[in-house]
């Protein structure tokens, strides 16, 4: 139920969104969802993408720094409070989010967050005993597919 996510290591400067962006579309591979965070000196776009492998092969034969990691992708009700109490499961656990970020795709009443964990093993344990649906990868990708 993990789902394999790319991290891209990008200058801080004009312009270093557009050439990874361009190779992908290109090569025929769609980006579901994406979140761009920065420093002073460099930017890390992490990616889900249609084909990880294809992707990332790309990216690193045109010289990215791209680093795959594992990243759980849970459904939650899009409305006040979804947020609060999915994160209730982890209160009084060792268990560490990382980072998140979330989209909603305009299915239902629903939005899916994608979450890095310390530990995403045991946080997919902990989802699925409180009840909440940890979305696989297939799922995600025809949940988010454009219309």
């Amino acid at each position: 139920m993990k789902i394999h996510q790319l991290s891209i290591f990008l200058e801080n400067k004009p312009s270093q969104l557009t050439q990874p962006c361009r190779l992908l579309a290109e090569a025929g591979v769609d980006i579901r969802t994406l979140t761009l965070a920065d420093t002073e000196r460099f930017g890390i776009l992490r990616l889900i993408i249609s084909d990880w492998e294809k992707a990332a092969g790309l990216l690193e034969q045109a010289g990215y720094v791209v680093n795959v990691t594992e990243v759980v992708a849970v459904e939650v009700p899009d409305r006040p409070g979804g947020l609060a109490d999915l994160l209730n499961v982890f209160e009084d656990t060792d268990t560490n989010i990382e980072y998140m970020y979330a989209f909603t795709f305009g299915h239902g009443e629903t939005a899916v967050l994608i979450f890095r964990f310390d530990n995403p093993d045991a946080a997919i344990t902990r989802l699925q005993a409180a009840g909440i649906n940890v979305v696989g990868s297939s799922e995600v990708y025809q949940r988010i597919q454009p219309a």
